[in-house]
């Protein structure tokens, strides 16, 4: 097949799902053209060494990627982040319809930024099927929000809703999506579910070496560790509550950084939590090291709407790596670690709770935590490999290929 892949990330980004897709169904020989930005994640300014220009395009044997510019948005602003979406929608306009005029299919890496571009796209090139691979479901308009964030806000949703009526299939990224883009207008029988994978060349299972040790553990105690982002979503404060309850019986170690990190940080010096340790953000290549150093690893997440249909990114790599998991979230990242027997899990933002099961986890002996990890590794193996996702995604562009060859007819 020609396929052609829009999305507004793609790597040297941070961007792995529609990178090792395209790399993927070109290795199972289809002809792949990917429509991308100038790489410019998470700072918002375009890399050094690049420079945003027309007709930049690169190719191997069989994947074509064609890059078009867009605005770097910077400060991050509701105004700046609209610039950037619109700026790259009217790239992928100028460029779209002559680029992907004769592909069989088109796969669209659906975040909120893609959208406006996707919708345009689609009313180029016409009856071309199309694949959405829905990864964010946006949030219902906010009252409390500022005037500029309530339009952008609103002009998201209602093109949203156009382009779930325009799909032909739409993947989603988490059991509960389903539901949401069903009620956002979506054809029920159209929608699949395909969980993201990970980067499988880095995250598998390994012994850890000895600097990993030293730096996660301190003596023979329990180590709970969130490795990610200390951001608003994950609520990390429930989670140094919850340790600091339980004093020297386990240990909870915090590697990466963001936007809540000194809140974070302020909170376990104000209870005096000694076993709560922050380590600085490591390279990706570093992490299964430090994932082995660890007896769990802790997913979390807030209790928010737009959350509960969310699995983060961490959750397979966990897995992946036959890590036992302790998640504190609602909805379907929940719901995975429990089908998969891979680890405890607790509702959200209750810390509590948690400490029960940081009391729980500390109790398990290490065989069971063995066990729980190869669950967990089964698991991911079977539903959210890099070869189970694709394979699904490949099924449904040639599905919706042939239903549109059908209907032609």
């Amino acid at each position: 097949m020609r396929i052609g892949i829009l999305t507004y990330h793609f790597p040297p980004e941070p961007a792995f799902i529609p990178g090792s897709l395209a790399e993927e169904l070109a290795a199972r020989g289809h002809e792949v053209r990917v429509l991308t930005g100038f790489p410019d994640y998470p700072g918002g300014h375009v890399y050094p060494g690049w420079r945003q220009r027309w007709r930049y395009q690169t190719r191997s044997e069989r994947l074509t990627v064609r890059r078009v510019p867009r605005y770097a948005r910077g400060d991050g602003s509701a105004g700046t982040r609209m610039a950037s979406w619109l700026s790259f929608a009217g790239s992928v306009a100028l460029t779209g319809r002559r680029y992907l005029s004769d592909v069989d299919a088109l796969y669209v890496f659906q975040l909120p930024a893609v959208t406006f571009a996707a919708a345009g796209l689609l009313r180029l090139l016409g009856r071309v099927p199309t694949v959405l691979h829905v990864q964010d479901v946006w949030p219902e308009e906010d009252p409390a929000r500022d005037g500029e964030a309530r339009r952008l806000s609103g002009r998201l949703g209602a093109t949203l809703r156009r382009i779930y009526q325009e799909a032909d299939g739409i993947a989603v990224s988490a059991p509960s999506m389903r539901d949401l883009v069903v009620a956002a207008g979506a054809e029920r029988d159209q929608v699949r579910m395909v969980l993201n994978w990970t980067d499988e060349r880095i995250f598998r299972p390994t012994e850890p070496s000895r600097a990993a040790r030293r730096l996660i553990r301190r003596d023979d105690r329990c180590v709970v560790m969130h490795a990610g982002t200390i951001g608003v979503r994950q609520g990390l404060e429930t989670a140094v509550r919850a340790a600091a309850a339980l004093g020297d019986r386990m240990d909870l170690v915090l590697v990466g950084s963001g936007a809540e990190e000194r809140r974070v940080r302020g909170l376990a010096a104000e209870l005096g939590a000694d076993n709560v340790r922050f380590v600085e953000r490591r390279s990706p290549l570093d992490m299964p090291e430090l994932y082995a150093a660890a007896d769990y690893q802790l997913v979390m997440l807030r209790d928010l709407p737009e959350l509960r249909g969310m699995v983060p990114g961490k959750l397979q790599a966990a897995l992946s790596c036959a890590s036992p998991v302790v998640a504190s979230a609602g909805g379907d990242t929940v719901a995975v670690v429990e089908q998969a027997r891979a680890g405890l899990s607790c509702p959200p933002e209750d810390w509590a709770a948690l400490a029960d099961r940081f009391w729980l986890a500390a109790a398990i002996p290490p065989p069971a935590r063995v066990d729980m990890g190869q669950r967990g590794r089964d698991a991911y193996l079977r539903e959210m490999s890099l070869r189970a996702g694709v394979d699904r995604i490949e099924e449904m562009l040639r599905d919706v290929t042939a239903r549109t060859a059908h209907a032609r007819r």
